[in-house]
């Protein structure tokens, strides 16, 4: 039976230190998601996306390739974008210095005066790498990265069979939520299948929790649940939207997986959702979704609302309570989740904290990713909470006693399965 929970010290959640290399040597080194193909239709458009330390944007050229750039001027490193826009040349505000949409610099005002001797052509913008997968786009700061296919590679077999550029995007259920909480508690709660049928109890009833299948795939959480066994027999006339029809019956169920740093899918019967986790402090994590549903006409989902109804409105939350104060009695998933993070990042401020045992089965994915973020910081022995003796022993660490807080003593020492790192 694993002991104690953590791998990670209190402080990698804490401390501004171990956010920083986060972003440095995870965030600023992986595929990033930037948007849906259907958002850069048009020669022109673009849009920009934190990847890390990098400020990255992405456009569609006037042959309608997409390319990638980093939203830094030339002259002197002014953003050249806003986030979303359209337009047939990048003028940065600053000084108007002017770049065509191939990233090379095509106007520079009073140029023969002020910078007589200057060749405007061997001043481009510095080049980012952009690319297409499973209807998305993303983004990567380094110009030479692995392709998406070799980075998605392993665990696109465990994915959900959704075409998700033929389906249809239902924007007034997207949702943007501010989370109190770590970026990695946020992921951890996402992979935690001990918690499902307990915090989600009401909520993901229609889920059989029982018979999970999960796996890593390099970084790469895959999760497949199938429905309930109640649910499924009659699930063409209980499920609130549509049937996807790319889902075969036999495997009707929820794709649920996490690819890292931070973006799931929701890959059900009826919708298909994106995840985006995004750090904003060692304490602050944003949450964006956008969902996706069956491209069908409006007449068909409210009829299927109608058939539906009685099953969803009996939907509630954990406990009995105001819907509209209290995250337990809302019916609503997110808001537990929510909920039950932000409560996890409070307690890592009292000196009583002990983590307690660790799920054999249901929490070996929360020790796994920790795990591989050790692994992808490539060193953390000089970061808060991480210390040594000089036999190479961790001491205690952030106060808790020896032994219920177990670091590697070299990273990558003692762990399964290795999360392979670009380069590698």
């Amino acid at each position: 039976m694993p002991g104690g929970m953590p791998l990670l010290p209190m402080e990698a959640y804490t401390a501004q230190e171990w956010f920083d290399r986060e972003q440095e040597r995870i965030f600023s080194r992986t595929w990033a998601y930037a948007g849906f193909v259907e958002d850069l239709s048009e020669p022109g458009q673009y849009l920009s996306v934190q990847a890390g330390l990098n400020n990255v944007f992405v456009v569609m050229g006037a042959d309608r390739r997409l390319r990638a750039f980093h939203n830094i001027c030339r002259h002197r490193g002014t953003q050249l974008i806003r986030s979303v826009g359209r337009a047939s040349a990048l003028r940065c505000p600053y000084h108007d210095w002017t770049y065509d949409l191939e990233g090379k610099l095509v106007g520079v005002p009073r140029r023969a005066q002020e910078f007589p001797d200057f060749d405007p052509s061997c001043t481009s913008l510095f080049p980012a790498s952009a690319g297409v997968w499973r209807g998305l786009i993303w983004v990567h700061p380094d110009p030479d990265a692995p392709s998406l296919a070799e980075w998605f590679g392993a665990v696109e077999p465990h994915l959900g069979p959704h075409r998700v550029e033929r389906l249809r995007e239902q924007k007034q259920s997207g949702t943007e939520q501010l989370i109190e909480a770590n970026w990695k508690i946020v992921v951890e709660n996402y992979i935690d299948a001990y918690h499902l049928k307990h915090l989600h109890s009401a909520t993901l009833a229609m889920y059989d929790h029982d018979r999970i299948e999960s796996g890593w795939h390099g970084p790469h959480f895959a999760f497949w649940e199938p429905l309930a066994a109640d649910y499924e027999a009659s699930v063409e006339r209980r499920s609130a939207l549509p049937l996807i029809d790319d889902v075969p019956r036999e495997r009707i169920g929820a794709w649920v997986p996490m690819l890292f740093p931070g973006i799931g899918f929701g890959e059900t019967e009826s919708t298909w959702s994106l995840f985006h986790v995004v750090p904003l402090a060692p304490d602050r994590t944003r949450v964006v979704t956008r969902t996706k549903t069956a491209p069908v006409p409006d007449w068909k989902v409210g009829l299927q609302l109608l058939r539906s109804g009685a099953l969803w409105q009996r939907v509630r939350g954990k406990y009995e309570g105001d819907p509209k104060t209290d995250p337990l009695a809302s019916g609503d998933f997110m808001l537990e989740d929510k909920l039950v993070c932000e409560q996890q990042q409070r307690s890592l401020r009292s000196p009583r904290l002990r983590h307690g045992p660790s799920a054999q089965v249901g929490e070996q994915p929360v020790r796994r990713h920790q795990e591989i973020v050790l692994e992808w910081l490539d060193g953390a022995d000089d970061l808060p909470g991480v210390q040594y003796e000089p036999s190479g022993v961790p001491q205690a660490v952030a106060g808790r006693p020896q032994g219920e807080h177990p670091v590697p003593r070299r990273l990558g020492e003692g762990v399964s399965g290795a999360a392979s790192r670009p380069g590698d």
